[in-house]
């Protein structure tokens, strides 16, 4: 029986791509990065952002502390009241699981502070039971930390939770938990990066039937 939902947050509940790779293209123009596309932006979503100059910029030695000092400065700029808003069905979905009893969390590459914010402004305060970003743990997506301690907080084991997410990086998070995942296919990664999970849905109401 499931019992958690573990959510990732960029391209599976929140729709925030847009601003991130707005938020990329200039951190790299002032930096003076070498060009991207906005599909290689994309790519890297769901990294930490120390982690994210290495698989971005593997040519380059990149201050990855300055860079992300840079991302979140100009992030701040961008991140305007309307500039993110959820995924069609995500708040109608997140209701009917809890009205089923499911605990509901999220476990994202971006900051608590980030996150908390996003959660009250979009109206999940009452449906999301803990959430755990980028600084809540040592070792970012793919490693399971985030899950072992969400697992680890309602006393529950990997078999009774799904890990859903966008990006190779969540499903392998999962995975890596030997807990059960499922792919959202209208997000950041393509079907195929996303082949290695239980489940592909394309809607996010889709998860109901993961669940009865």
């Amino acid at each position: 029986m499931i019992r958690n939902i573990i959510l990732d947050f960029d391209g599976t509940l929140g729709d925030t791509t847009a601003v991130i790779i707005r938020t990329i293209q200039a951190t790299i123009v002032e930096l003076g990065l070498p060009t991207r596309t906005d599909n290689e932006c994309a790519a890297v979503i769901g990294l930490r952002l120390v982690e994210t100059p290495p698989v971005l910029f593997p040519e380059c030695n990149v201050d990855v502390d300055l860079y992300a000092a840079t991302y979140r400065r100009l992030f701040h700029i961008f991140n305007t009241e309307d500039a993110v808003t959820l995924y069609p069905n995500v708040l109608e979905t997140l209701e009917e699981l809890k009205k089923r009893g499911i605990v509901l969390t999220i476990a994202s590459s971006r900051s608590r502070s980030s996150l908390v914010e996003y959660v009250e402004r979009l109206g999940l305060s009452s449906l999301i039971s803990l959430v755990v970003g980028a600084d809540d743990v040592c070792n970012g997506k793919p490693d399971p930390e985030a899950v072992i301690m969400t697992l680890g907080k309602f006393g529950f084991i990997p078999e009774e939770a799904i890990v859903v997410g966008d990006t190779e990086y969540d499903i392998r998070m999962g995975i890596n938990a030997g807990t059960k995942t499922c792919a959202v296919t209208y997000g950041n990664g393509t079907r195929e990066s996303l082949a290695e999970a239980d489940w592909l849905i394309d809607d996010f109401s889709s998860l109901l039937s993961l669940t009865d």
